[in-house]
């Protein structure tokens, strides 16, 4: 794993995990990185500038008015120069201040001039990682393309036990050499996703609906934008705000999303069926309010189109993902709509499983591809999965015939 040519910007801020940012610092620099640190002054009551700036062999930053080379502005040039940006360990202070764009130190406002990825690894107490301020401004910063590096969970210099443990460097670098290249990915291609639930009318003010939020294929599509490609996202409702630099293209019902998708298709190279459709809809739809009168109401519902399947008949060389939520039998079942929809890979998981259903942050899921590849992953972020998946893709495209499709 090589760095060499490449410069990262580390962030330090003020958490006992920074002692780990040594570490981090140092296999950075053994992997060839140009490593210039920034350290906020909490940071610096834990680990000394004087430790970074012998292990990175360059000039420390803490202090936003320390301008040592008059011909350049500091934070702008560490900016500038910055290949990369990783904030480790990051306070929920400093998840805040990059949320809400505020710039009091050097770090933070080094990182408000920075337009190279960002990386966040956040630590913090278990409960401070999930306070709903918290959980709202790392989902704000995913929607701007921000990445973030899931802590471990474990043993908390707090005394707690739980989520909040800074990823070990290791974890860190492997994932910063991932995020290097994955802009080159999926470069020049087009990618449609599905995303969220259907509603299908009863009367003006009830519906069917699932309990889809979105979550998966909206970090499908934020994926795929920052590996570059075009994205395309075609969802049902959802409150997940869209991702920046995506075409959105909303939709209620089944039918609605049939027409958006197929109207696509074809410009299509990829495309990531993860939408809970609906499979069925009232007959008939009234056009009144229904009234509460009797004790039993019968309602008709017929079968709405196989969105899918109509996908897999009319492919012509579109790599086309399924997703199959179960809830037995799940690699049996995923097998089954495999063959049966003509897909190239489906993504299979049990929701009724703690951290893998719908809502979650998580995910457990397991590959299958067209060629008999099985492939269970361990329960990840919703982001992590989002990226396994699309790289896998990138992989199987890369191996067809002059890299397009088949």
């Amino acid at each position: 794993m090589s760095f060499r040519g490449k410069s990262i910007l580390l962030g330090v801020s003020g958490g006992i995990a920074a002692y780990k940012a040594v570490a981090l610092c140092s296999r950075l620099v053994q992997a060839g990185a140009d490593v210039k640190v920034i350290m906020t002054e909490s940071a610096a009551k834990f680990v000394s500038p004087l430790t970074f700036q012998a292990i990175s062999r360059n000039q420390v930053m803490t202090d936003t008015f320390e301008e040592k080379d008059p011909s350049v502005v500091s934070h702008i040039h560490l900016a500038d120069h910055a290949d990369l940006v990783v904030i480790a360990p990051a306070t929920a202070n400093m998840i805040a201040k990059l949320a809400l764009g505020l710039g009091d130190d050097m770090l933070s406002t080094t990182l408000l001039a920075v337009t190279s990825p960002i990386v966040v690894a956040p630590a913090m107490n278990v409960h401070m990682y999930s306070h709903p301020a918290v959980v709202h401004n790392m989902e704000l910063l995913r929607q701007r393309g921000i990445t973030f590096i899931e802590p471990g969970e474990g043993q908390l210099a707090c005394g707690y036990v739980g989520k909040g443990r800074l990823a070990e460097p290791e974890e860190i670098v492997t994932a910063l050499a991932a995020i290097l290249n994955r802009g080159k990915l999926l470069s020049g291609r087009k990618v449609m996703v599905t995303a969220g639930g259907t509603q299908e009318r009863i009367d003006p003010v009830r519906y069917l609906t699932n309990d889809s939020s979105g979550k998966m294929g909206y970090a499908i599509a934020r994926t795929a934008r920052d590996m570059g490609a075009e994205v395309t996202l075609i969802s049902g409702p959802s409150s997940l705000p869209v991702p920046a630099g995506v075409e959105h293209v909303p939709v209620l019902s089944a039918l609605d999303m049939l027409e958006a998708v197929t109207s696509r298709f074809e410009q299509a190279d990829i495309v990531i069926k993860s939408a809970a459709v609906a499979d069925y809809r009232p007959a008939e739809a009234s056009p009144l309010k229904i009234k509460k009168k009797d004790e039993e109401l019968t309602i008709r519902l017929v079968k709405n189109p196989d969105i899918l399947k109509t996908l897999g008949e009319r492919k012509t060389g579109q790599f086309l993902v399924g997703f199959a939520a179960e809830t037995n039998d799940v690699i049996e079942h995923a097998k089954d709509k495999l063959q049966r929809k003509n897909c190239d890979m489906i993504v299979a998981n049990d929701v009724t499983e703690e951290g893998a259903g719908f809502g979650t942050d998580s995910n457990r899921v397991i590959f299958l591809e067209a060629s008999g590849t099985v492939e269970p992953l361990p329960k990840m972020s919703k982001e992590a999965v989002a990226e396994r998946l699309l790289s896998r893709i990138a992989e199987r495209l890369a191996g067809r015939v002059g890299g397009g499709r088949s």
